[in-house]
């Protein structure tokens, strides 16, 4: 697929050109300190990488969500002044995002400069991905590129919009998503195990689907794995389940075998009277659990049934919680999995969200081959849909 095969920064001369880069500063701020600086870190090596070879490089990014107006809550300063401590020169910040202050801090731009602009959500066009916007925003510059994964899925003005104007490539950070991604997904190393939680099989059908196609294993965990069992005739007690997905979760079942996918489900059930922090846990078989209770975590039976597919992986893929992680007695089942997974041999890929903030939580960042940096994106990447941010750039 021309999706895993983009020109990146290393393919461009940038000497003396004007390179807007798209990255991702949608930070957590209190108040005006960012309280984790994770997003800005990880842009640095594109960014610095084009200030040494000499280009005039314009960085743009959103944060929050202001909805299309100048709302200063939303302002970018504190990223500009993070920036400026970790590059070790002024970055300044546009005042707007394609008005007279932008255009007069980019003309006074020299060789191995770094300038800001200002929200980019600011202006309502963003995201409906207006093109006289993109086209004004694009004449800063003679290059685009995207850096931003995270909001790849996105089709808005400076994610896909600007790349119908310029020469378009990715930086490193996109480049290495869809490098580690892609590999995994176009042609794993097997056995191949895709291991998937959250709450609802709604939002992971198109997954599931694309996914029962490349895996060997398929591991279902978390509160979708409820609406599997009531599919199959099983008391489910008070869990939670989509009952409209019931003839869907028995055709899943039966695609797995018909391309004989192992197709692994929770054989045990850590339940709870209610959905609380103290509740006691008490555990059940899958097939039958207590009517009066709800399915908070996967089993210790469980546990040991998946991180035994786990151990002999080549490639595993995780995106989606074994449990209500939130709360500590409720945790133990994802935790248990994310160190089996620390601890495999395999090329181990982690997709944004939930998944990504509890491998951070369990501090096995370091064990984990590749941490997505977007939680919708990596969704819609391991659906195998091509995303808007990086359909318009340059192939190979």
């Amino acid at each position: 697929m021309s999706m895993y095969n983009k020109k990146s920064i290393d393919d461009i001369e940038v000497k003396g050109k004007k390179v807007l880069v798209r990255c991702d500063f949608n930070v957590p701020l209190d108040g005006e300190t960012i309280t984790d600086t994770k997003r800005i870190t990880e842009a640095l090596p594109t960014i610095k990488n084009l200030m040494e070879r000499g280009a005039r490089v314009i960085l743009c990014s959103h944060m929050g969500r202001p909805k299309g107006e100048f709302n200063m809550k939303y302002s970018l300063a504190p990223v500009a002044k993070k920036l400026s401590e970790l590059l070790g020169v002024e970055v300044p910040l546009a005042r707007d995002v394609i008005g007279d202050d932008a255009k007069a801090l980019a003309a006074k731009l020299s060789d191995g400069d770094v300038m800001l602009l200002e929200n980019v959500r600011f202006h309502k066009e963003e995201e409906k991905n207006d093109p006289a916007f993109a086209k004004e925003l694009a004449s800063f510059a003679e290059i685009f590129v995207n850096d931003a994964f995270g909001t790849a899925h996105r089709a808005h003005a400076s994610t896909a919009g600007v790349a119908d104007y310029l020469p378009a490539v990715c930086g490193y950070l996109i480049q290495k998503e869809i490098r580690i991604m892609g590999g995994a997904l176009s042609n794993p190393v097997r056995p191949f195990v895709a291991i998937l939680g959250g709450a609802k099989v709604s939002d992971k059908i198109g997954v599931i689907n694309n996914l029962l196609e490349k895996v060997d294993t398929l591991i279902i965990g978390g509160g979708m794995a409820y609406t599997f069992f009531k599919a199959q005739g099983y008391e489910i007690g008070t869990s939670i389940c989509e009952d409209d997905k019931l003839d869907l979760a028995r055709e899943l079942l039966e695609k797995a075998r018909a391309k004989g996918v192992n197709f692994l489900l929770p054989v045990d059930t850590v339940c709870a009277k209610e959905f609380s922090a103290d509740s006691t846990p008490v555990t059940f078989p899958s097939n039958a659990l207590s009517a009066d209770m709800m399915g908070m975590d996967i089993g210790e039976k469980t546990r040991v049934l998946f991180c035994d597919a786990v151990k002999n992986a080549k490639t595993v893929v995780w995106n989606g919680p074994m449990g209500v992680c939130e709360f500590a007695a409720f945790a133990v089942g994802t935790e248990t999995l994310a160190k089996a997974i620390a601890a495999s041999e395999a090329t181990s890929i982690v997709g944004g969200g939930d998944s990504a903030a509890a491998i951070e939580k369990f501090g096995l960042s370091g064990e984990i081959t590749h941490v997505s940096t977007g939680g919708g994106a990596s969704l819609e990447f391991l659906e195998g849909l091509e995303l808007p941010g990086i359909a318009g750039l340059q192939d190979q």
